[in-house]
């Protein structure tokens, strides 16, 4: 039996954060045992309770909002603290979510195909699926957003767990706002000729609830990911503009 070839360093984590106090510990110290990841980022976008103090004291570099941007804008920060870490060779970038917690292990598996370079940008799948109340509709949308715009079908376009290399971030950049992020990459990439694979995992986070908060969380991601195919839809978006109200002469 030969040995465990463990690779050289090559990929950084980002993980957005906002009042995720309780899991974040659990969620940095999995991804910091990934093989190849010698950096762990969390950006604490506006927390009002210890999310940045936990994920500092699993190992993580803490990178803090003073107020709430949304997940794009944490996305942003977050690359951006690898780039200024980075020296001769750019990391690949994992983008995980703040409340995997162990789960955050099986990511290894969107690593790879970045690292072999057999994709550009991989997608987490998730093997065991939680029916999350009401979020169907905006799983359609950008499903069937994504397939209207580029001819992809994707199985979970929401989901945020994705590995890329540097050059395929900067490529999708400007990022959609908000929730819109993950639906805008996914378009804004395939445009342009990046391979993206999607790779089942074995992997879990909290499940959305059906209370009036959770209700608002999947109208925003309506909202933004309807921005994010608008944007990118000129048909859409000029629907999206006629219902704008005008300004009064």
């Amino acid at each position: 039996m030969g040995e465990l070839v463990v690779p050289e360093p090559d990929t950084a984590v980002v993980i957005p954060a906002k009042d995720e106090a309780e899991r974040i510990a659990a969620t940095v110290s999995a991804a910091l045992k990934l093989p190849g990841v010698d950096l762990v980022v969390v950006v604490d976008d506006g927390s009002a309770d210890e999310t940045g103090r936990a994920a500092r004291a699993a190992g993580a570099r803490v990178v803090r909002h003073s107020r709430n941007k949304g997940k794009a804008a944490a996305m942003e920060s977050g690359a951006e603290a690898v780039r200024l870490l980075d020296e001769e060779k750019a990391r690949n970038l994992l983008f995980l979510d703040a409340d995997l917690g162990e789960t955050a292990g099986a990511a290894h598996e969107l690593i790879v195909p970045v690292r072999t370079g057999s994709a550009d940008m991989t997608i987490a799948v998730f093997a065991t699926r939680v029916k999350l109340g009401g979020h169907g509709a905006v799983v359609r949308l950008a499903r069937d957003g994504i397939k209207r715009l580029t001819g992809w079908s994707a199985t979970q376009p929401l989901n945020g767990q994705r590995c890329l290399t540097r050059a395929a971030f900067e490529a999708a950049r400007p990022l959609a706002h908000g929730f819109g992020v993950e639906t805008g990459m996914t378009v804004d990439l395939l445009r342009k000729g990046f391979r993206i694979v999607e790779v089942e995992v074995d992997m879990a986070h909290r499940a959305t609830g059906t209370d009036w908060r959770s209700q608002l969380h999947r109208a925003r991601q309506l909202r933004d990911v309807g921005l994010a195919l608008a944007a990118r839809e000129p048909a859409v978006r000029q629907g999206w503009d006629a219902l704008r109200p005008r300004p009064r002469s």
